[in-house]
C-alpha cells in the first residue's frame, strides 16, 4: 500500500492550457540590482590569549575579516534595496527603498486607482512589476460591483499590466502557478496572505493600499526589515499529517506571538523537508499570517526544484497549443531554472536570528483549529469523540484548494465507495459541502483526475475559483448558531458569517471526513506511534547537546557568542538596561536639511498592550470625510482612555505597551495623533500595518522594549490575561475589503492600574543622527541610553514631505 507521501507526492495532472485566461504580455526580465557586503569587524581578543599557541592557532582565523552573515530574507533583501550606501549590508531593523519584483493587487486594485491617480500619477512606473487580479467578490453580480470589476479591467488594459479576470483564481495562487513569485526575488500584494510566496522560496509580504499607489507611481517603497525568526523543523510527517496541520499546530502551541510581526525562515534537513511538498509549504507560509509573522520563508531546495522543473516542463508542451496566447513558458523555463540552482541562494554559516523555535514533524498528529480562533489548537483525536455536529463544510481558499487539496478530499469519498458498493456515497443529511478551486488551472486538473466530479457525486456544491465564504461573501455563509469546519485560513467570529457561529480549521481530509460523517471526524489513515508521549517543540533548533555534530568555525562562533552574551550582560546597570556606548562617528547616519536631529518630549504612558486602531481612532468616525482635525484630536486614544485628550498635552511622547496598532488598516490611527500635536510614539512593538501607514503620514515611531519594562517596574502591577482571550475577538467589519491584520489579542492592561493615561514626568530623547535614545526617570532619577533603528535619509525624507503620497507627488514632478 502507498504511504501518504507516495500518494501525494506525483505531479499535478497536466491541465488544459487551451482553458485558460492568461495575460496578454509575459513578465520574465529580472531588473539587475548590484549590492556588495562590507568586512565584519574582527573579533577582538587578550593579548595572552594571542600569545598563548594553541589558543593563537584558532583565533588566526578571526583576522580575516569574512563578509557579515546574512539570512535568507536579508540577502533577498539587499537585492532589491535601491540607493544604499557603498558597503552596505541590510540587516534586520534596517529600513530601505525597496523595489519589488512584483506588485499585485486584486479587488481593491480600483481604490489604489484611485489614490493613484489623485496623487497626479498618470501612467503605471513599470509595467512588468504590475500583477492585478480579480478575486474577492467573483459571486456578486450587482451592477455596483460589475462596474467596479470594469474599471479595473480598463485601468489595467489601458496601462497595459497582466490582469487576470474574475473567475481565473485567486491572486495568490495566479502568482505562484504563473511564475510570478519566484525564488529568491521579492513580491508583494495588498492583501495580507501574500507570505505564502514563501511556499516557493519568494519573500512575500503585505503593503498597504498608498504603497501600492506608490510602487505603481515610482516603482518603490519603504520598508523596514522585520526581526526574524528561524523555525526548525526535525523528523518527517507522518502517514495521515499534513501541512495544515503542522501551521495549525504552530498557531496554537506557540500562542504567546512568539513571532508577531517577524520574518520567518523554515529549515530543516534534507529528509525532513522531503516530507514537505510545495503544496504543503504554501499552506504553512499562507498561515504565518495568521501565526502573527510578516513573511514565511522556505528554503529554495531539491524539492523546489522538482515542483519548478515539472512546471517548466508543462508549460513548455502547451505553449503552442490552439487559442494559447499566454506567456508563462516565459518565466518557467528550464534556462532560468539552471541558472537559479547553478549558485541558489541561502543563509550564510553564522547568521544571527532574533529568535529560534523548533517542531518535531514525527510527533504531530492531525489538529483542528478553533472554535473562533487560530490560537486554539487541538488534536483531532479529542475534539472526534466529543461529537461536534457540523453544518457547513468548506473546502475554498487559497490555503487549501490546489489540485491536491481536492484529490486528498475525493480520496475521502472514493475509500468510503469501495464499502458502499462502488457508489461514492453522499454527504450526511443536514450538511452543506461547499467547493471552490484556488484557480482555473487547479480545477481542471480536478477534473482530469475525476476528484472534481467525485467530490460533485457526494453533494459538494461547486463555486467558481476566487475568495468567497473564506472572507464571507457570496454562497453559503454560516448562519447564527451553526458549526463549520474549513480548509480556508482564518476563523474569527464573523469572519464567514454569524457572529453567533462557530468556525474550525483542519486539512481537507478532515474537512471532507466531516462532511461524510456530519461531525468532526477524520479519515483515519493517521496511527498514533507506539510510545508517543506528545508534540516535540521549543526554543532553539531542537538538536540535543549530545547528537550535535558542528565543525570548528562553529564550535568557535558558539564560544564567541556566549562570551558576547557575558560581556553584554555584565555591561548592564541596575535596571537592565544598555549602558551608554561611545558612538563611532563613521556610523551616523545622515540627516536631511530641515528635519530634526533631535526629538524630544515628556513621557506619557499608556500601560496596555495591543491597544488596537479602534482603541486609538474609533471606527465610527474613520468613514466620515468632514472630521475636522480639532475633532480627531479630541477623538484620539478616546475608546481607550476618555481621559486622553484632557491628560495628553502638545509636544509629549505617547509610550503605550506591545502590539501598538494592531487590528484594521486605518491610517486616521496615525493621523489622530499627529493632529494630537504629538510628533512620537515609543512602543515596545507596533502592529506592522500601523507601523506603515506611521510613516506613510508622516508620524514617526521608535520600538523600546526596555522603556515600557522599566515605566511598568516604577508604575504598574503585573498585567492579566483576560479569560475569554482570543475567543472573544471579532472580525472587523469589512474586513474583506482591507488589508486588517487578524484581529488582536485582547487588550491587556495592569489589574491594579487605575490611570489608563499616566503623566511620568519622564523625558525622552531621540538622537536621529547617532540613532540613540535617552531616558530621564525624572527630576533626580537614573539616566540612561540605548541605540536604536537607524532612520535612513530615504524615510526621513518621506517624513518630511509630510507623507508618502507628497513624496510621491514630488517625485512625479521631478520627473516631468
Amino acid at each position: 500500500m502507498l504511504t501518504r507521501n507516495q500518494r501525494r507526492a506525483g505531479p499535478v495532472l497536466l491541465r488544459r492550457a487551451w482553458a485558460r485566461q492568461l495575460p496578454q504580455r509575459a513578465i520574465y526580465a529580472q531588473k539587475p540590482r548590484l549590492y556588495s557586503q562590507k568586512p565584519r569587524r574582527p573579533q577582538e581578543v587578550f593579548h595572552s590569549q594571542l600569545d598563548d599557541p594553541s589558543a593563537a592557532a584558532i583565533l588566526s582565523s578571526l583576522k580575516t575579516s569574512p563578509p557579515t552573515p546574512q539570512t535568507l530574507t536579508e540577502k533577498i533583501v539587499q537585492r532589491y534595496s535601491l540607493g544604499l550606501p557603498k558597503d552596505k549590508t541590510v540587516k534586520a531593523g534596517d529600513y530601505v527603498t525597496l523595489s519589488p519584483h512584483h506588485c499585485m493587487t486584486h479587488d481593491n486594485s480600483w481604490p489604489v486607482a484611485l489614490k493613484f491617480m489623485s496623487i497626479g500619477a498618470t501612467q503605471i512606473h513599470d509595467k512588468k512589476q504590475i500583477v492585478m487580479t480579480l478575486d474577492h467578490d467573483v459571486q456578486n453580480k450587482s451592477e455596483a460591483n460589475l462596474k467596479k470589476y470594469r474599471q479595473i479591467e480598463e485601468f489595467a488594459k489601458k496601462q497595459g499590466v497582466d490582469f487576470y479576470p474574475a473567475g481565473r483564481g485567486i491572486g495568490h495562487q495566479i502568482m505562484v502557478e504563473e511564475g510570478y513569485a519566484w525564488p529568491g526575488t521579492m513580491a508583494v500584494a495588498s492583501d495580507s496572505h501574500s507570505n505564502m510566496y514563501g511556499g516557493v522560496g519568494c519573500l512575500g509580504t503585505a503593503v498597504v493600499r498608498t504603497d501600492a499607489a506608490s510602487i505603481w507611481a515610482t516603482g518603490r517603497t519603504w520598508w523596514q526589515i522585520p526581526p526574524i525568526a528561524k523555525v526548525t523543523f526535525n523528523g518527517v510527517l507522518p502517514d495521515g499529517v499534513t501541512g495544515k496541520d503542522v501551521i495549525v499546530a504552530l498557531c496554537g502551541l506557540f500562542s504567546k506571538d512568539e513571532v508577531l510581526n517577524h520574518a520567518i525562515e523554515f529549515t530543516g534537513s534534507e529528509e525532513t523537508m522531503r516530507s514537505l511538498r510545495v503544496d504543503d509549504r504554501l499552506t504553512i507560509a499562507n498561515m504565518t499570517t495568521e501565526w502573527g509573522a510578516l513573511t514565511g520563508l522556505f528554503p529554495i531546495d531539491s524539492v523546489l526544484q522538482g515542483w519548478l522543473r515539472y512546471k517548466a516542463t508543462e508549460v513548455a508542451m502547451f505553449k503552442d497549443a490552439e487559442l494559447t496566447d499566454g506567456t508563462t513558458h516565459e518565466r518557467f523555463t528550464h534556462a532560468r531554472l539552471d541558472e537559479l540552482f547553478a549558485s541558489p541562494m541561502a543563509s550564510d554559516r553564522g547568521a544571527k536570528y532574533a529568535k529560534y523555535l523548533h517542531l518535531d514533524l514525527s510527533t504531530l498528529s492531525p489538529y483542528v483549529s478553533g472554535p473562533n480562533s487560530v490560537k486554539v489548537a487541538t488534536p483531532l483525536t479529542e475534539l472526534a469523540i466529543q461529537d461536534i455536529k457540523v453544518n457547513k463544510a468548506y473546502l475554498v481558499s487559497c490555503t487549501n484548494s490546489r489540485a491536491s487539496d481536492l484529490a486528498a478530499a475525493a480520496k475521502v469519498f472514493k475509500d468510503a465507495a469501495e464499502k458502499n458498493d462502488g457508489k461514492i456515497p453522499r454527504i450526511a443529511d443536514g450538511v452543506e459541502f461547499y467547493i471552490a478551486a484556488a484557480s482555473l488551472p487547479e480545477q481542471l486538473a480536478a477534473e482530469e483526475a475525476g476528484d472534481w466530479e467525485a467530490l460533485l457525486d457526494a453533494g459538494a456544491q461547486p463555486l467558481p475559483a476566487g475568495c468567497g465564504p473564506c472572507i464571507g461573501l457570496g454562497t453559503g455563509l454560516l448562519e447564527p448558531g451553526e458549526v463549520g469546519i474549513s480548509a480556508s485560513n482564518r476563523n474569527f467570529k464573523g469572519r464567514m458569517g454569524s457572529t453567533d457561529a462557530k468556525a474550525y480549521l483542519a486539512s481537507p481530509e478532515v474537512v471532507a471526513a466531516s462532511a461524510l460523517s456530519g461531525k468532526i471526524s477524520g479519515p483515519g489513515a493517521y496511527v498514533q506511534p507506539e510510545g508517543w508521549q506528545g508534540v516535540v517543540l521549543g526554543e532553539g533548533d531542537g538538536i540535543r547537546e549530545e547528537d550535535r555534530m558542528i565543525t570548528a568555525d562553529e564550535a568557535l562562533e558558539k564560544v564567541i557568542g556566549q562570551l558576547d552574551n557575558i560581556v553584554s550582560d555584565a555591561e548592564s546597570d541596575l535596571f537592565g538596561a544598555p549602558v551608554t556606548e561611545s558612538v563611532n562617528p563613521d556610523s551616523m547616519i545622515d540627516v536631511l536639511p530641515g528635519f530634526p536631529e533631535k526629538v524630544t518630549g515628556e513621557i506619557v504612558f499608556c500601560d496596555a498592550d495591543n491597544i488596537s486602531t479602534d482603541g486609538i481612532y474609533p471606527g465610527k468616525l474613520t468613514y466620515q470625510d468632514d472630521v475636522s482635525v480639532d475633532d480627531m484630536a479630541k477623538a484620539c486614544m478616546r475608546n481607550f482612555d476618555p481621559s486622553f485628550s484632557s491628560i495628553a498635552k502638545e509636544g509629549d511622547i505617547l509610550v503605550p505597551g506591545f502590539n501598538f496598532g494592531c487590528g484594521s488598516s486605518r491610517e486616521q490611527a496615525a493621523t489622530a495623533i499627529l493632529a494630537k500635536k504629538i510628533p512620537l510614539v515609543v512602543a515596545g512593538s507596533f502592529g506592522n500595518i500601523f507601523s506603515r501607514n506611521s510613516i506613510n503620514n508622516a508620524l514617526m515611531g521608535v520600538e523600546v522594549p526596555k522603556l515600557v519594562q522599566r515605566l511598568r517596574e516604577c508604575f504598574s502591577a503585573p498585567a492579566t490575561q483576560p479569560k475569554e482571550a482570543q475567543q472573544s475577538i471579532t472580525e472587523p467589519a469589512q474586513n474583506w475589503e482591507s488589508l486588517d491584520s487578524p484581529p488582536p489579542a485582547p487588550q491587556m492592561i495592569p489589574a491594579a492600574e487605575k490611570l489608563m493615561t499616566r503623566r511620568t514626568g519622564w523625558t525622552f530623547e531621540w538622537d536621529v543622527r547617532k540613532s540613540r535614545v535617552q531616558i530621564q526617570e525624572g527630576e533626580g532619577g537614573a539616566t540612561w541610553s540605548q541605540k536604536v533603528g537607524e532612520l535612513p535619509p530615504n524615510v526621513q525624507e518621506i517624513i518630511a514631505r509630510g507623507g508618502l503620497e507628497k513624496w510621491v507627488k514630488g517625485e512625479i514632478d521631478k520627473g516631468s
